[in-house]
């Protein structure tokens, strides 16, 4: 009975207290009502967004990773008379970073620096130095192993703002034997020296674009559209024959060597087309390599540097004469007793040659004899036929820092300046002026421009003195190289030469050094029918021997030679009594 009374005393208390508490089921619901309302307005949502606004947000998405990058043109091939590549552009990588997004630990940075050959702490100064920038290269034009393991840790770090991008290298296969003519670029793939610079407008190529979507490591992954397709530069087809500049380029660095000389320049010209087939210089360069601290070396000296051409004037001198009708072949001229007095000066021979005929005062190298003509002459006839010749001008090469050389006008002239101008000095020339007129002697009184581009045809150039007087000229250089003359080493074996030897003081302040000199040879060959022509320079040989028939006439034979096989020229000499043969021998 008891027990009863207390479980219902239990119960009443249960009710009490229920009856006492606040009820919660209204606030459940309204908390349930409240969750319902937010998911249904979450649902809706992103029905809107996903259905209703889809393509609005895909353009905003789009408009904040969509880009117009450049598609790069690769630069023009140059390439010599025959087609044979010169200068070829290779696609490479440039590593760059977004310093706005690229954030790499220290360690990452010290395994960066030494993958892309920076010194400790220059890519942290990099960074920092641009950090408000959204594009900075860390490498340009990298090689492909250190492209791979730059993109390899960014992979493996996890790296963001860093990429890679296309863009074209410069290669030069022939290295310094063509450097001084055809140049080299910079590192935005522009022309700084030789051909590379004179025709960067034909050369360069015109860059395309396209529409692309980066990802949040700016890493292009998806193309859109072409904006504007590539359009590659033009292909520059020079005038040299790879085959005679290699030629030329070996005997001429082997004979600086030799002779110990300062420098050395050497040019071959086609005579039926002003073209040069050859041009080199020494000391050279290598334009795959770096450019910097090298100065002079830099110079095409063929075009640049000019010299007072010696001896090799006197030619010229004499054909103004002979196209006057002052003079012939066989004039006598009384070269006695191997001095001249010119005003207060004195013109000298090595020793009295007594009377020559012409053809031996060229042969013998007088410059009594040639000076004794040319003030014969009225002044502004020798300065006409020098002028005409190209001397004093810019060639038609078009070459940058080419030269024009220094021919004084002649109402200026001293008369013991129009007598040492006929034996080459008080005028200055390059390698390519003295080629260009030894030209017009080989070509019958024809002068044709040097050209450093080949020519499509033939051009027909201008008659500036008859081919009467040409040829006569050319038998009397024959005979320089004879045994009797100063140039028997400049003979080529099977075939007649001619030529001129050139042996000149260098200038100094106030006046010329005994002891440093410039050797010259100027020459073209057949005789008979005229195909090159040729001028070799070296400045100031010191071994031992200085004058322009001992040092740079043996050069002239080696390379005339060689190129006169290489283009199959046919030998003129094979049956004449006397032809000097290599080694000196003579053929019966």
């Amino acid at each position: 009975m008891a027990a009863k009374k207390r479980k219902k005393r239990a119960i009443q208390a249960q009710k009490q207290l229920e009856l006492e508490l606040p009820s919660y089921v209204g606030r459940r619901r309204m908390l349930l009502g409240l969750l319902s309302a937010a998911f249904l307005v979450l649902v809706a949502g992103a029905v809107d967004q996903h259905v209703l606004k889809k393509d609005f947000l895909q353009h905003e998405g789009e408009r904040r990773h969509l880009r117009v990058v450049e598609i790069p043109a690769h630069r023009g091939m140059i390439t010599d008379r025959n087609g044979e590549p010169l200068a070829i552009s290779t696609p490479v990588d440039s590593i760059y970073v977004n310093p706005k997004l690229f954030h790499p630990d220290r360690k990452t940075l010290a395994q960066l620096e030494k993958i892309v050959g920076k010194k400790w702490g220059e890519l942290r100064r990099l960074l920092a130095r641009h950090s408000t920038r959204g594009f900075v290269y860390l490498k340009r034009r990298a090689n492909p192993d250190v492209a791979n393991r730059v993109m390899a840790l960014a992979e493996e770090r996890d790296l963001s703002g860093i990429g890679l991008q296309r863009e074209f290298r410069r290669y030069y296969p022939d290295g310094e034997v063509f450097a001084h003519v055809i140049g080299f670029t910079n590192v935005d793939d522009k022309g700084q020296e030789g051909m590379e610079l004179a025709y960067d407008d034909w050369l360069v190529g015109k860059p395309g674009a396209k529409r692309v979507i980066r990802d949040g490591r700016a890493r292009v992954v998806k193309d859109v559209e072409s904006i504007r397709v590539p359009s590659p530069g033009k292909t520059l087809v020079l005038s040299l024959d790879r085959r005679l500049q290699y030629l030329a380029y070996r005997e001429l660095k082997a004979a600086v060597q030799q002779q110990k000389a300062r420098s050395g320049s050497a040019v071959i010209l086609d005579v039926r087309t002003g073209e040069v087939l050859a041009m080199v210089n020494q000391p050279s360069y290598n334009p795959n390599g770096s450019r910097s601290g090298r100065g002079g070396v830099l110079r095409n000296r063929a075009l640049t540097d000019v010299f007072e051409p010696g001896s090799t004037m006197k030619p010229f001198a004499v054909m103004a004469a002979m196209e006057l009708g002052r003079i012939t072949p066989s004039t006598l001229i009384d070269t006695a007793p191997g001095t001249l007095r010119v005003g207060h000066s004195w013109v000298k021979d090595h020793r009295n040659y007594g009377v020559l005929d012409v053809a031996s005062v060229i042969r013998k190298s007088s410059n009594v004899g040639v000076s004794k003509i040319a003030l014969d002459l009225p002044r502004e006839v020798l300065w006409k036929a020098y002028s005409e010749l190209g001397f004093g001008q810019v060639s038609a090469a078009s070459f940058p820092g080419e030269s024009a050389g220094r021919l004084i006008p002649y109402r200026q002239w001293a008369q013991i300046d129009q007598a040492t101008l006929s034996f080459g000095y008080g005028v200055a020339v390059t390698p390519l002026q003295l080629a260009q007129a030894y030209g017009v002697m080989a070509a019958d009184g024809l002068f044709r421009p040097a050209s450093l581009l080949r020519q499509k045809q033939r051009p027909e150039g201008r008659q500036i003195m008859s081919k009467t007087t040409a040829v006569a000229m050319r038998k009397m250089l024959e005979t320089v190289v004879s045994s009797e003359g100063t140039a028997p080493a400049a003979a080529v074996a099977g075939y007649r030469v001619g030529g001129k030897t050139g042996t000149v003081k260098k200038s100094i302040v106030g006046g010329y050094a005994d002891d440093r000199y410039l050797a010259v040879f100027a020459g073209l060959a057949p005789v008979s029918n005229p195909r090159l022509v040729m001028v070799v320079m070296l400045n100031e040989p010191s071994a031992g021997k200085f004058y322009g028939g001992q040092v740079a006439a043996p050069v002239f034979s080696k390379i005339m030679a060689g190129a006169l096989r290489l283009l199959n020229i046919a030998p003129d000499a094979l049956e004449t009594p006397g032809v000097r043969l290599a080694g000196g021998m003579v053929q019966p």
